[in-house]
């Protein structure tokens, strides 16, 4: 099975090029016709962050000769553990940049193009359009559901990768040829129910795992080579070292790819999703009515106001940093300990960034605990805006 990239038959290579790619040439899979569909290939990479770093790394040192890149973000310190594409000397630069420049010092004969931008409904056929093949990067519901339908809509492969703590998945959705990403998961998950990278943690070199075997499906499909991910989900976990794969089958009932599909152009995916379209650490609130920002929290407390603090995340994030005027309840604990609280005390629910607080929070009000707001921004607001001595994590 392979994808029908631009004509290769009228690509050369250089000696330069034949002695960089020797050890790709003299494999029968993929000998020097091979290695022409590689640089002839355009793929598009949604993402430079931790998938994405591995991905464009080893596509650019494989010969893939024409690269997007999608990203709107800067490199940030706390990216560098896992996003290795990215250095030290990056911080702060446009991350597109960043990708870029590396890649070039890898393999100066591969075209990079840059987009700084969201991919977003309004862009993304748009952006698509020009390459064979796209790559999901991303870490979030709406941009993993308009990759797919653009992919559908266009008829291309999206090459799906996915992680959280120590395992990660990958599938390659191709509509034409088995499922996509819809008929596996049909709805999205409801709002906060699955928590980001940026709440949940990442170990470290487990995108370069994902990302690899990504960046291995997209060079397979390229070369028409091997038995893709098509119809099935790899599943890895680090901790036991065990990797299973799962047989998945076309919904003929699927919104965008089954028999009587419904959506023909991209839709609001931050609507459908109730989320936003973007895996930025944003910092997050319970709307005006129930907020409360770090400088009015501030305020009250130096005016010695009594407020009842609840700090709604686990043991060893508060164990990294906490305000000493607050308590912890972990908000898995916060249902079961509803009797704790009252119409007495005014609550102030506080977490990282303000989202899991805010989710406690109306827990507690529809219990009938009326005096609580929500602290926006969390302890990251609070470090930033307030005590800049406190580490941010």
């Amino acid at each position: 099975m392979q994808v029908n990239s631009s004509s290769h038959t009228n690509i050369e290579l250089s000696n330069d090029e034949i002695i960089r790619y020797s050890r790709h040439l003299i494999m029968p899979e993929i000998t020097l016709s091979g290695q022409k569909k590689l640089k002839a290939a355009k793929i598009l990479c949604i993402g430079t962050g931790g998938l994405g770093s591995p991905v464009a790394l080893y596509l650019a040192a494989a010969g893939i000769g024409n690269i997007g890149l999608v990203d709107y973000d800067v490199v940030e310190e706390n990216n560098l553990q896992r996003q290795i594409i990215h250095g030290t000397s990056t911080i702060g630069s446009l991350k597109v940049d960043s990708a870029k420049k590396r890649i070039n010092d890898i393999n100066p004969y591969v075209n990079v193009t840059i987009h700084n931008n969201l991919f977003t409904s309004e862009n993304a056929l748009e952006l698509a359009e020009p390459y064979d093949l796209i790559i999901d990067g991303t870490d979030n519901f709406p941009t993993r559901y308009l990759v797919n339908d653009v992919c559908v809509l266009q008829n291309k492969p999206n090459v799906y990768g996915s992680i959280f703590r120590f395992e990660g998945q990958v599938s390659v959705f191709w509509s034409k040829h088995g499922p996509c990403y819809r008929c596996l998961f049909p709805e999205p998950p409801p709002p906060g129910l699955v928590p980001s990278c940026a709440e949940g943690g990442v170990l470290g070199i487990l995108p370069g795992t994902i990302g690899t075997i990504q960046a291995t499906e997209a060079i397979k499909l390229i070369a028409g080579i091997g038995e893709p991910l098509i119809g099935k989900l790899l599943l890895y976990d680090a901790l036991t070292m065990n990797i299973d794969t799962v047989r998945l089958k076309k919904n003929t009932n699927c919104v965008i790819c089954g028999t009587n599909p419904t959506i023909f152009e991209p839709i609001d995916y931050e609507e459908f999703c109730g989320m936003p379209l973007n895996d930025h650490d944003n910092e997050q609130s319970a709307g005006d009515k129930w907020d409360i920002s770090v400088q009015e929290l501030k305020k009250q407390l130096d005016a010695g106001k009594q407020l009842r603090i609840i700090d709604v995340r686990e043991q060893f994030e508060w164990d990294i940093v906490h305000l000493p005027e607050a308590e912890l309840i972990p908000m898995g604990e916060i249902p079961g300990r509803l009797s704790e609280f009252n119409n007495t005390d005014e609550h102030i629910m506080m977490c990282r960034t303000g989202g899991r607080s805010a989710q406690m929070l109306q827990i507690l009000a529809s219990a009938g605990i009326s005096k609580v707001k929500n602290l926006k921004g969390g302890i990251r607001a609070w470090a930033t805006e307030i005590d800049p001595n406190l580490p941010i994590y």
